[in-house]
């Protein structure tokens, strides 16, 4: 009997890896912990590279439908409330790397990925379903739901994000690092942003040991607040509500405009962040890890999502080439995605250091060299990460 592949783990990229799979032929069930698929959380920065992947996948329209095409990517100095740089997102940038820059809510951009596979014939979805462990043998593997339940595959990827249960067992090195750094979050209507800061921009102020983000959702509609001060947090948090003193007490240092904007956000949650080192390890004979799963980092070059999806679209292609050959396509995809994976993890610890919250000397020397950049000075700069992986559809 040939079982399906297995991926714990239904969100953006489980699901990618899902409708990759199914595109190239096999049966997927995706067993997702929640009792519902859904995604939780507001917007995200979607690059280039994401929208390779959604061409991949066969969803690039979709996908586009849902985004915000911002106008630039705007740093600004949160001490002395002065523009540093500006990155213009136009026609040149798209004709460079081949697709557009955005913003999206998160919930709609899963929204893309589940209807599609909802649409697949061989995707099947399951929720309610928390994979626990696994064990497996020279024909399948066997999974282990809460509550007892186990199922049976030809293999298991392992897409249940930071505290993946499936890593638990393909690597083994414990719980993630927790950086110190404490995230807020909030959404509000656009009327309730002030006026003269409601750009069509994703607009950094950086400043001593904190940074503010935000930038329009759902078609203008609304903006997303993302701050963030070091608080030398010790635990993990994910979406605990917390008040608005709590939010400004990591910002009384910066300059009066852009702390009004903390003073508009309501409802807000707080994360502590957290990441990994790279690592090698990340296949168990018929089990392999995607996304957070594999390489969890932190927010600062906005690639999370975007490093999962491209980890969906080799991990399909390698199945195809190899003719679903478990080794030689799992150990193609690792070897790929390794590197770059990684390189992506370590530079976001360098963004925070030394773009996102440096001071004195340190932020100075971050100002005058980004002034003096031009915009094709900024997309030689990231063109290794904005190709993406070079898949056609």
């Amino acid at each position: 009997m040939q079982h399906d592949i297995l991926i714990a783990g239904g969100g953006i990229g489980g699901l990618a890896a899902a409708l990759g799979l199914a595109r190239k032929e096999f049966a997927v069930t995706v067993l997702e912990q929640a009792q519902a698929f859904g995604e939780i959380g507001a917007g995200i920065q979607i690059g280039p590279n994401a929208f390779h992947s959604f061409d991949y996948l066969g969803v690039g329209d979709a996908a586009r439908a849902k985004a915000v095409y911002i106008d630039n990517l705007v740093l600004m100095d949160a001490l002395a409330d002065e523009r540093i740089a500006a990155i213009p997102l136009g026609p040149d940038f798209r004709a460079r790397f081949g697709n557009p820059y955005a913003v999206v809510h998160r919930a709609d951009l899963h929204g893309v990925l589940l209807d599609a596979c909802r649409e697949h014939p061989a995707v099947t979805l399951r929720a309610g379903a928390a994979v626990e462990t696994y064990e497996q043998d020279a024909s399948a593997v066997t999974v282990r739901l809460r509550g007892g339940e186990t199922v049976k595959g030809r293999a298991l990827v392992g897409a249940d994000g930071l505290w993946s249960t499936v890593r638990a067992q393909v690597a083994a090195d414990g719980p993630p690092r927790v950086s110190g750094h404490t995230t807020y979050r909030s959404v509000i209507p656009t009327e309730q942003m002030p006026e003269d800061l409601r750009w069509n921009a994703a607009t950094l102020w950086a400043g001593p040991k904190c940074h503010i983000v935000h930038y329009p959702l759902k078609g203008g509609k609304v903006f997303n607040l993302v701050v963030t001060y070091h608080n030398d947090a010790p635990e993990p948090v994910a979406g605990k509500p917390v008040g608005k003193e709590e939010v400004r007490a990591g910002f009384a240092h910066i300059a009066e405009r852009p702390r009004r904007i903390i003073d508009h956000g309501q409802d807000w949650k707080m994360w502590v962040l957290c990441d990994r080192d790279p690592v090698e390890r990340w296949i168990d004979g018929r089990v392999v890890l995607l996304g957070d799963a594999a390489h969890p980092m932190l927010q600062y070059m906005a690639q999370g999502a975007c490093m999962a999806l491209e980890d969906a679209v080799c991990l399909s292609h390698q199945m195809e080439q190899h003719a679903g050959d478990l080794t030689a396509a799992f150990e193609a995809y690792r070897r790929e995605r390794l590197s770059r994976t990684g390189r992506v993890q370590l530079y976001s610890r360098l963004m925070g250091d030394y773009i996102y919250h440096p001071d004195g000397g340190k932020a100075a020397v971050r100002n005058e060299t980004m002034r003096m950049m031009t915009a094709e000075d900024y997309y030689d700069r990231i063109a290794w990460l904005y190709g993406g992986s070079g898949l056609k559809p």
